[in-house]
């Protein structure tokens, strides 16, 4: 089996900086979450991290472009 790309927008990017959030840790968690096609949101904890991290991509013929990931300030719902 292939490795999944993961690529990061520039908001992406932006976002993971602000909330100081290793690109190659969340690129990580999306290849562990083998995401199927098409829109997808990812809910992890990652070590560190005081809330869950959620990771929305877009996945497309083995790439996965991450377009936002922040922090869920209020956690996770019941």
């Amino acid at each position: 089996m292939h490795q999944m790309r993961v690529k990061f927008t520039r908001h992406a990017r932006r976002r993971a900086k602000l909330y100081s959030l290793a690109e190659g840790r969340l690129a990580d968690l999306v290849r562990e979450a083998q995401p199927p096609a098409g829109t997808q949101t990812i809910l992890r904890d990652i070590p560190g991290v005081p809330y869950p991290v959620k990771i929305v991509v877009a996945v497309e013929e083995g790439c996965a472009t991450v377009i936002t990931t922040y922090p869920l300030k209020k956690g996770r719902k019941a």
